[in-house]
């Protein structure tokens, strides 16, 4: 009995998780996964970008080389001015969050906690890293997290074996990254949050700005025809747009309240064969043990015209 009554507790508190904060549950990279079969678009362009549409820099730090079966770090950095706040889903201010995602070549996937090393563990801890379904686990999600405590965020990466993966060969493989921080302008479903610009729906004479529900401005635009249309904008933006101005179909009613951007780039890694690096050594030792016989030997001849006073 106790045991039904702590399952209908907690599916109650999951539901309303979902239902009544959604801000908080269905922040990314919940929805991308969820309106995305796939992340890259065939232009090159992330689905993060969609949603986020100020433009950021975002870095990646990994290794030149790997060793097949080898546990290695892709470090994302996603920086921004910590002293900024972000507008909030209720219009109030708070700090930004970040995400990364990073698409990994086929056979790369994210590494066991098992293999992990114990500096690996220290930088990755309080990090929890999704893949983005069944079927890509190869493709890593991070967020959102805390932004000022995790403008740099560790993927512990394993590489592939090509001994035990015949589809997998040694060689040089792209990563495609992805940094936010930030909410978005706009929802996967098309619609603006409210931390975007809201413009003006027609052209006309700002007749009236009237408060709204839940911090809300409705601002109504009397067009040159007679009729009132109303523009309803959320808490957070700030309305520039006055009483008596007259406006374009289009023009700006509000600042832009975004802080925050997204940014993407390309990376490469070389998956290596630990059989090439034994020849390569053995090429140089060749090549030193040369040098040194044509050294003395040089000497050797030397010291024989020395000798026959040559």
């Amino acid at each position: 009995m106790r045991r039904s009554f702590s399952l209908l507790l907690s599916s109650v508190l999951v539901l309303g998780a979902l239902f009544f904060a959604p801000q908080a549950s269905w922040a990314y990279p919940f929805w991308a996964q969820q309106q995305y079969d796939y992340p890259r678009e065939a232009t090159g362009k992330l689905a993060c970008a969609n949603c986020h549409l100020a433009k950021k820099p975002t870095h990646v730090e990994l290794p030149q080389a790997v060793f097949p079966d080898e546990v290695f770090k892709v470090e994302v950095e996603i920086p921004y001015d910590t002293d900024v706040q972000q507008v909030s889903g209720d219009g109030s201010p708070t700090g930004l969050n970040v995400g990364a995602v990073v698409m990994l070549p086929d056979g790369f996937q994210l590494a066991p906690a098992d293999r992990l090393s114990d500096e690996l563990k220290e930088e990755t801890e309080g990090v929890y890293v999704t893949t983005w379904d069944e079927e890509n686990p190869n493709i890593l999600l991070v967020g959102p997290l805390p932004g000022d405590d995790h403008q740099k965020i560790v993927f512990p990466i394993l590489s592939p074996d090509p001994a035990a993966d015949s589809n997998i060969h040694f060689g040089k493989f792209q990563l495609h990254v992805g940094g936010n921080r930030g909410r978005g302008q706009v929802y996967p479903t098309g619609e603006k949050s409210n931390n975007s610009v809201y413009n003006a729906s027609a052209a006309g004479t700002v007749e009236s700005i009237n408060a709204g529900d839940a911090g809300a401005s409705v601002v109504v635009i009397k067009t040159a025809d007679g009729n009132s249309v109303s523009d309803t904008i959320p808490a957070g933006p700030t309305v520039i747009a006055q009483v008596g101005d007259v406006v374009a179909a289009g023009a700006a009613l509000t600042n832009d309240p975004n802080v925050g951007g997204f940014g993407q780039l390309d990376a490469e890694v070389v998956l290596q064969n630990p059989v090439r690096i034994y020849g390569l050594l053995a090429f140089f030792a060749a090549v030193a043990l040369a040098q040194i016989m044509l050294v003395l030997k040089k000497r050797q001849i030397e010291k024989v015209q020395a000798a026959e006073g040559v």
